[in-house]
């Protein structure tokens, strides 16, 4: 039997193991910081106003005429009643509203807020 023993080989068989830690290695501190800044802001406004005119007209008429549009300019007719013999339409005036278009650029101060981030390394 000892020749049996003689003529085995035996082998050897390593393993490994890995494990993993946690190793505090440093800190930071972050903080931000609000600043409030001026700045000018541009902007044009459009807008429409109005302008009104009378127009004497004194004329007799037969029947009420209706309101009107002349290009930019609306037309209300004014009618008067007026008792001589008899009863008679006078075209007393109209009023002329002309619509005027406008534009006007303008610089109006505002705040606006801007934040920053700060990052601080914490040495231990």
């Amino acid at each position: 039997m000892s020749d049996q023993n003689d003529n085995r080989i035996e082998l050897i068989e390593e393993s490994v193991s890995v494990e993993k830690e946690c190793v505090l290695t440093g800190r930071v501190r972050v903080s931000t910081s609000s600043t409030a800044v001026e700045e000018l802001v541009q902007a044009t406004l459009a807008g429409t106003r109005v302008e009104v005119t009378r127009e004497r007209i004194d004329r007799e008429i037969t029947a009420v005429p209706e309101p009107r549009v002349e290009g930019n300019t609306t037309i209300i007719p004014v009618v008067e009643e007026i008792v001589i013999i008899e009863k008679k339409l006078v075209l007393v005036e109209e009023i002329r509203v002309r619509q005027i278009a406008t534009s006007e650029d303008i610089a109006l101060p505002v705040t606006l807020r801007k934040q920053t981030a700060i990052v601080e390394r914490i040495d231990e």
